[in-house]
């Protein structure tokens, strides 16, 4: 890899793993870090999910117990995922291929320790991400005119966080919290883009540079084709460092009712760069690809803004919600690419994506019964991707989730964590240039399972 930081941070806790990229779930994020928040819908502003609680609001490190913990994650997730068009019925539906995507495992590993008013964190959690792999022969591999390829069409983006976090209890009702994250995001893509794309977003004003008209020139254009691809479990094709980090507070309004409230910034990651093959298809000369340099700039992951509720109605009984408002208006405006190809001719793409911001709510209830608590939740949020800008490689629509789990208390110190998600199917239909050739209808559902130990000392 190119940068020796992510090797002994990543690679040795996701050797364990044979496969380790994200689906889409949420968009490009998790419904909730850790199975406690997790089987809860996603809820974690105001009460104690465990070391996780770093990931969403800080404050709550300090509603842990005083001493030590060491807490270990995985993620796994199930996406069921295909592309339709509807005018010919033709499918490609997103599916396993070597160590690359899916089906994904994802890790989560950090430390807490409370003293007296103040306690620290730090640990790894992934933040989010997509993956999709449609293979080579399906229609979306097709060029204008019904010219087949045989090039990929799939995608994979990662986004690890690595959180320092604090809280400090004011007195016996405020605590407050904050993190400083340090943030790896990467990327793989191999996309075809049809003559009509490229045309369009020449026209549009959406693509420039030298190299433009070197594709007019061609003597029957029917495509061109960027791929930047590792085929490795963490590696990939392009990545950059960032940073990221939150503020957040809970209040103990009574001693059965918490309120929470947490702010995560917008991030501020590098361009994502690599090395990358720029493929152009012509009916008459073939396939002429071209070596260089890919520049992904300025993809950012939102801020977000979480106000939340717990309260406990007795011994047994906990219910918690959580209200989310997530920007991606400010940070999912274009994906923005350029290729330097090794001659020095260079060529500058911005595919519109003209995200919403959304709002989420989640909701969560919580039952205790000797080593048992069991868990049920569900998380409700609006569409933030426009149907007309819906890129195949990125469908991440669904916005209805259902949850359940559990923890298991084995003694004192050491207890499991799990919990199930369910993304119910959504449906999302693109017939407009230039994100799309031929008409496209994605069809996503998914499940993810988490489980979690943890240990006091």
């Amino acid at each position: 890899m190119k940068h020796g930081f992510i090797g002994p941070i990543t690679v040795g806790v996701l050797a364990i793993t044979s496969q380790s990229a994200l689906a889409v779930s949420d968009v490009f994020r998790f419904v909730g870090h850790g199975p406690v928040s997790a089987a809860m819908g996603g809820a974690a502003t105001a009460f104690d999910v465990g070391a996780a609680g770093m990931m969403t609001n800080p404050a709550t490190l300090s509603l842990m117990p005083q001493g030590s913990e060491f807490h270990l994650g995985m993620d796994f997730i199930f996406a069921d995922l295909l592309i339709r068009n509807p005018e010919t019925g033709e499918v490609a539906r997103s599916k396993t291929h070597s160590n690359n995507r899916g089906p994904y495992a994802a890790p989560q590993l950090a430390y807490t320790h409370r003293s007296g008013s103040l306690a620290l964190g730090v640990g790894l959690f992934p933040q989010g991400g997509v993956g999709t792999e449609y293979g080579n022969s399906s229609f979306l591999s097709r060029a204008t005119g019904g010219l087949a390829t045989g090039l990929e069409n799939s995608s994979r983006l990662l986004t690890l966080n690595i959180p320092f976090a604090a809280s400090y209890e004011v007195d016996d009702k405020l605590t407050v919290g904050a993190s400083l994250d340090v943030m790896w995001q990467a990327m793989n893509l191999e996309m075809l883009l049809g003559a009509d794309q490229v045309g369009s977003l020449i026209g549009s004003g959406r693509a420039s540079g030298s190299l433009v008209p070197v594709l007019g020139g061609l003597p029957d254009l029917r495509g061109a084709h960027l791929s930047f691809t590792k085929n490795q479990p963490v590696a990939s094709g392009a990545d950059a460092w960032g940073i990221g980090g939150r503020l957040g507070l809970t209040y103990k309004a009574s001693k059965e009712t918490v309120l929470g409230a947490a702010y995560s910034m917008k991030s501020r990651i590098g361009d994502m760069k690599g090395d990358a093959t720029l493929t152009a298809i012509d009916a008459v000369a073939g396939q002429v690809p071209l070596k260089g340099m890919i520049s992904v700039r300025d993809f950012q992951t939102p801020a977000q803004l979480n106000l939340g509720i717990s309260h406990r109605l007795n011994e047994k009984w906990m219910i918690a919600a959580d209200v989310s408002r997530i920007f991606w208006k400010d940070a999912m405006k274009n994906i923005n690419v350029g290729f330097v190809a090794d001659s020095g001719a260079n060529i500058d793409i911005l595919l519109p994506l003209n995200f919403k911001d959304q709002t989420a709510l989640s909701l969560g209830a919580a039952y205790q019964t000797g080593k048992w608590t069991l868990r049920g939740g569900a998380r409700f949020t609006t569409q933030a991707l426009r149907s007309e800008t819906m890129l195949a490689v990125m469908p991440g629509i669904t916005t209805t989730f259902g949850s359940a789990g559990f923890s298991y208390q084995f003694s004192p110190a050491s207890k499991l964590d799990f919990a199930w998600t369910h993304s119910f199917k959504k449906k999302m239909t693109n017939a407009s240039l230039p994100n799309t050739s031929a008409p496209i209808r994605a069809e996503h559902a998914q499940d993810s399972i988490g489980l979690a130990y943890s240990h006091r000392f």
